[in-house]
């Protein structure tokens, strides 16, 4: 890499530094018992790279995460991208059978998992006959078991420099496997340019700042929670609180004890909230900036959340993991008067509906949903059939049905 490359270079591992010397003394994550300000993230995550590249890992190397959400998660997602390792999220909810297909299709060179999911993983490594050359027990403190080593036993030792790898905007950070409507999922390639493109979307659209407390509720391993709201919130350098699980009960306690400005959840997880009996009891008055996305919130339900919550503004984000994923924002002003749209294309972000032969619909006419965008994938792992499938005529094919009105809001209408 010449002087110049590196000068004008912006990755993931990139953002956390900055951050760290904008705020070194600043609250950047907190876990349970833990809290680390932005200068101890960074130092933790170049141990953590270090010891990634002294265990052998190079650069390109895929590394799977099977873990509920937990201060090592995030630890992880910054240092394999300062070393260059190619993060490979796993959804702990799959089956045996998939899970082995994902770790024998990325061909992944280590593991790092919490351990209850060390049987499912040590089974999905069993059935595709994979041997990394680095597994590691993550989230809880935890003894050797067999080749599994601690994860904070493993980089205690390491440097806290930063580490020397040639990276490029264009490299892979990230394999989020999807299967959408497939039958085996496809590993979705994010470079650093996908995500840093996106985070700046994220951030204006969603009128983020670094004042901001932010909880980090759903799972880390789904593109939404890790990179429309973890990711830019360590960009913008604000505060973060992890949770390991979703629960009413857990979220609500947090936002009170931590005056939390910032919550993402789905709408099945708000309707849960406003259901729960502590909804009513727990000084909620610190929400300013609230998220959903993944369904269509019901119009009934945000009048609600309006009235019992009427110091904070609603967001829907809509997307694909294929666009990093956020491609579409409803503003909390049209909320009620464009209920059950997903809003207008975001920051970066071109979106058109387009008939079977491409060709874009009018108005209120049904098609499908296209975008044009930064954000959009580097493609598919090991598959450039579907990869080619996917883009079509310089446009990512969403494979959402949906409407545009005289306003240009979009309305999924088939997902």
């Amino acid at each position: 890499m010449t002087a110049i490359q590196r000068a004008r270079r912006n990755t993931l591992g990139d953002i956390l530094r900055r951050s760290s010397r904008r705020y070194p003394t600043k609250a950047a994550l907190q876990f349970e018992e833990e809290t680390l300000t932005y200068l101890d993230l960074d130092r933790i995550v170049n141990q953590a790279a270090n010891a990634l590249i002294s265990k052998g890992l190079k650069k390109g190397d895929r590394a799977a995460v099977l873990s509920r959400n937990s201060m090592d998660f995030a630890i992880l997602n910054f240092a394999m991208a300062k070393a260059g390792v190619i993060m490979v999220p796993i959804n702990y909810m799959l089956n045996a059978e998939d899970v082995a297909f994902i770790l024998g299709h990325a061909e992944v060179a280590a593991c790092f998992v919490s351990p209850e999911f060390l049987p499912l993983v040590q089974e999905g490594l069993r059935l595709a006959n994979a041997k990394p050359i680095l597994c590691s027990l993550i989230s809880r403190p935890a003894v050797p078991q067999d080749e599994w080593i601690p994860f904070r036993s493993l980089i205690e030792q390491e440097p806290d420099r930063e580490p020397e790898v040639d990276l490029d905007d264009e490299d892979v950070a990230h394999i989020l496997y999807t299967s959408g409507t497939e039958s085996r999922p496809k590993g979705v390639m994010l470079t650093h340019r996908n995500l840093i493109s996106e985070y700046v979307s994220t951030i204006i659209e969603g009128e983020m700042d670094a004042d901001d407390v932010a909880v980090h509720a759903l799972p880390l391993f789904h593109s939404a929670q890790l990179h429309c709201f973890l990711g830019p919130y360590v960009y913008l350098g604000g505060s973060g609180i992890i949770l390991e699980q979703a629960t009413p009960s857990l979220i609500l306690e947090t936002v009170e004890a931590y005056r939390a400005t910032q919550l993402f959840c789905p709408p099945t997880v708000w309707i849960a909230l406003l259901r729960s009996p502590e909804f009513a009891s727990r000084n909620l008055s610190s929400l300013k900036k609230c998220y959903y996305g993944a369904a269509i919130m019901p119009v009934e339900v945000l009048k609600e959340l309006g009235e019992r919550l009427p110091g904070a503004q609603f967001f829907n984000f809509y997307g694909q993991t294929e666009v990093a994923p956020l491609a579409t924002v409803l503003k909390p002003a049209e909320q009620i008067r464009k209920a059950g749209s997903a809003g207008k294309p975001a920051l970066n972000v071109e979106t058109k509906i387009v008939d079977e032969e491409g060709n874009e619909v009018a108005r209120g006419c049904i098609g499908e949903i296209v975008h044009r965008t930064s954000h959009a994938m580097l493609g598919y792992y090991k598959d450039a059939e579907k990869t080619q499938a996917a883009f079509v005529g310089g446009w990512f094919h969403s494979g959402d049905l949906g409407i545009m009105d005289e306003d240009g809001f979009i309305t999924v209408v088939d997902r």
